[in-house]
């Protein structure tokens, strides 16, 4: 079940060759490990991508396509959960972290209020930064460990599902 439904909803082979953004990536995208899809590479690149998805830059999937590379993980599945990381939930996912870091260092949450210019991005960056940053390393660590185990037990389910099926199948009681 996993390996059809994952292959369901990831980007496919091609259509990752051939986009724009990771073309110069060039013969590493022809590697058939990045390709593969088992339960180590499957819960790699799905904790890869988690992992990416809090790393505060933009083009997140150049980021998560390099590192599958390096790393020899699914390109498809950690560039496909990078997505989780949208406009829809930055919000709630960056004051996460932020949240975090400030535990972490213990300092009290500030109400910032934002100024758009070059020196209201610099006293951004230095009233919130540290903190933001150190609990988007932590968030993106414990979920990426989370998303490991989720999916190499799912994987394992699955794989222990089909064996007593087929094994029913052969030995009717």
């Amino acid at each position: 079940m996993p390996k059809r439904t994952i292959q369901r909803f990831i980007p496919k082979t091609e259509e990752l060759r051939q986009h724009k953004h990771l073309k110069f990536l060039g013969d590493w995208l022809h590697s058939p490990s990045i390709w593969h899809l088992n339960r180590r590479s499957a819960a790699g690149g799905f904790a890869l991508g988690i992992f990416v998805a809090f790393v505060p830059i933009p083009m997140q999937m150049i980021l998560a396509a390099m590192l599958a590379i390096a790393l020899k993980v699914n390109l498809p599945l950690s560039v496909a959960m990078v997505w989780i990381s949208n406009p829809i939930t930055w919000p709630a996912m960056f004051y996460g972290c932020y949240w975090v870091g400030t535990k972490l260092l213990g300092q009290a949450t500030l109400d910032y209020r934002f100024h758009v210019s070059i020196e209201g991005l610099r006293s951004l960056l230095t009233a919130l930064g540290p903190a933001f940053l150190l609990g988007s390393l932590v968030c993106g660590v414990v979920f990426a460990i989370i998303g490991y185990v989720f999916m190499t037990n799912l994987w394992r389910a699955s794989v222990r599902r089909r064996y007593l099926r087929r094994r029913s199948k052969v030995n009717p009681e």
